[in-house]
């Protein structure tokens, strides 16, 4: 082994080590949180569990309250991300395609709900729910969902939109296409790796949204992340970490399916904004 390394040359041997740092920083602590999801016993300062078990599995699959949670979380971010598909696109495309006054001003605005404390927004926004009785409704989550899915869903699809090429697009009505089937068989197909992208983030942004939740939903309106708290407060690491677990899982599974569909050429240029 040691040949290998001198074979390599101390330039070589550098980016092998910063990669293995990196490695260990990135994939250690989901590996530490696999780990402790199926451990029975483990302490300080064992490098592996002493033992393995499915208990807390058990427990956390066998809650009524914790299964509606799941089924809750997954349906507003589903209904989040077809509302502000139908919003955002039409709004995404006026941005690419129509120069109108101020048009960089209202695009960069979308970032505001990014640009503070969210707690503090939230806090804000929660003064007028109140007002208009929102608070403690189902609509009223899906309202504070879309404050942060709203820049997601009208910057990648605006820059996807941007990056086809009109020359195509001129062809099409050249042709003797409608402005309307050059939009849905030209512009929009090229576009779809950008509004994929847009999607997959909307929905896992969504998935895991817990203070504005938290905020308006309580008592009647627990998803995922909201019950996570009582989960890690009430009850040992281990259930903490089962429940992790299942939360991490769709936000793996979307991006290796979005990966399918989408390349990395294809999201570097649906990030290109002129």
């Amino acid at each position: 082994m040691l040949w290998y390394f001198r074979t390599l040359g101390k330039g070589k041997i550098v980016e092998f080590i910063l990669l293995a740092i990196f490695l260990l920083f990135f994939f250690g602590p989901l590996l530490n949180l696999l780990l402790l999801a199926f451990s029975g016993e483990w302490q300080y300062p064992d490098v592996l569990p002493k033992s393995w078990s499915l208990e807390w599995w058990s427990f956390v699959l066998a809650d009524e309250s914790i299964i509606r949670s799941m089924w809750l979380s997954f349906l507003i971010a589903a209904i989040v991300t077809l509302i502000s598909l139908i919003i955002c696109i039409p709004a995404a495309y006026a941005f690419a395609r129509i120069s109108f006054p101020l048009r960089r001003f209202f695009l960069f605005s979308f970032l505001l709900t990014n640009a503070f404390p969210k707690m503090g927004l939230y806090v804000a926004i929660a003064v007028l729910f109140y007002q208009y009785s929102l608070m403690n409704t189902f609509i009223g989550i899906i309202l504070i969902h879309l404050i942060n899915t709203l820049m997601l869903m009208t910057w990648i699809p605006s820059a996807a939109f941007e990056n086809v090429h009109r020359s195509q697009e001129e062809s099409a009505r050249d042709a003797g296409a409608s402005p309307l089937k050059v939009f849905w068989y030209i512009t929009l197909p090229m576009a779809k790796p950008g509004i994929i992208v847009a999607s997959v983030f909307t929905f896992l942004s969504s998935l895991d949204e817990a203070q504005g939740t938290l905020l308006v939903g309580i008592p009647d309106y627990k998803t995922m992340p909201v019950i996570m708290y009582s989960i890690i407060a009430d009850y040992p690491s281990t259930a903490g970490a089962v429940f992790s677990v299942i939360l991490t899982l769709p936000t793996i599974i979307l991006l290796f399916a979005a990966r399918k569909f989408v390349g990395a050429d294809s999201f570097a240029n649906g990030m290109r904004l002129k």
